[in-house]
């Protein structure tokens, strides 16, 4: 919905008008090619809480889905990572009533990568702690439905989450620890340290060496930071609030897994997966939101 408030005296006449799935289609188009709120208001004339609000209930609407078709994949090699955002402040700038609530500073958002089909099997949007690796690793459990090898980097969090989730003789698990050099000398330029290696570690039974990579899952990591404006380093359009970054998220793996097209497979992953039929269009994304009115 959108407003046009007219002050007439002491009295505002308030005029609602439900967008259109054209309408609808023009903002969700922007959102999911890498644009800010403000640059989508200015492209498409939408108030600035319509396209929040659109944002917030496509993107629940695009969850709810994924979580119930993601089931009994077959999958055969999967990689998982973890991509650094923030909400609100940078961890070091949240206020001190605010620290150490959800929400304020660092978040983290959890992926899991089919390397053959590219699909977006799971994500999770949290710390980076051991409790949401648990939580993680027992929800890409629920979705596979047979045995496959599982590569993760270095993190230690992932050592008891995997085992507890697959069980010892349930998967093939290795790690990819990367070896970094010292980081750049001059400290007022924003670079990370440089990758001088990486080390593969099998830890539960026979990961196939060759296959023990997460250079898929991190080339996604560059697709969310080009495709969600929130994600963009040193940019000011970050999240102010987690439940508009959970959303930005969702809509935008149900883009990428459901839409668009991947550059190697000719397809959308979920097509590549088996999960759809057809390759979506962004109207069939708003007619989730649509049916997902209707329910309610």
């Amino acid at each position: 919905m959108y407003f046009v408030g007219i002050i007439l005296g002491s009295s505002i006449l308030v005029i609602m008008n439900q967008m259109n799935t054209e309408r609808r289609s023009q903002v969700v188009r922007c959102l999911v090619e890498g644009n800010s709120i403000r640059s989508t208001v200015r492209m498409t004339g939408a108030a600035k809480n319509t396209v929040v609000k659109l944002l917030v209930d496509i993107g629940s609407a695009c969850a709810e889905y994924q979580n119930q078709v993601m089931r009994n994949l077959k999958c055969e090699r999967i990689q998982c990572d973890e991509i650094w955002s923030f909400c609100y402040s940078k961890e070091k700038n949240v206020p001190e009533d605010k620290q150490g609530e959800w929400g304020y500073g660092d978040v983290w958002t959890w992926t899991a990568l089919d390397a053959d089909t590219k699909l977006i099997v799971s994500w999770f949007v949290a710390k980076r702690d051991a409790v949401s690796a648990h939580l993680f690793m027992n929800d890409l459990a629920e979705r596979l439905s047979s045995k496959v090898q599982l590569t993760t980097d270095g993190h230690k969090a992932y050592l008891k989450a995997v085992s507890w989730a697959f069980g010892e003789n349930d998967i093939d698990y290795a790690m990819l620890v990367k070896l970094y050099g010292p980081g750049p000398t001059d400290t007022g330029r924003y670079s990370p340290a440089a990758c001088i290696g990486a080390e593969k570690k099998p830890i539960t039974g026979t990961p196939a060496e060759s296959h023990i990579s997460t250079s898929f899952v991190e080339r996604q990591n560059l697709t969310m930071r080009m495709s969600m404006r929130r994600f963009t380093r040193l940019t000011n359009a970050f999240s102010k609030k987690i439940e508009n970054h959970e959303a930005a998220i969702a809509l935008h793996f149900m883009y990428y897994n459901f839409c668009r097209k991947h550059q190697t497979l000719k397809t959308t992953p979920a097509v590549a997966a088996g999960v759809a039929d057809h390759i979506w269009t962004v109207e069939d994304m708003i007619g989730l939101l649509d049916r997902q009115t209707q329910e309610n």
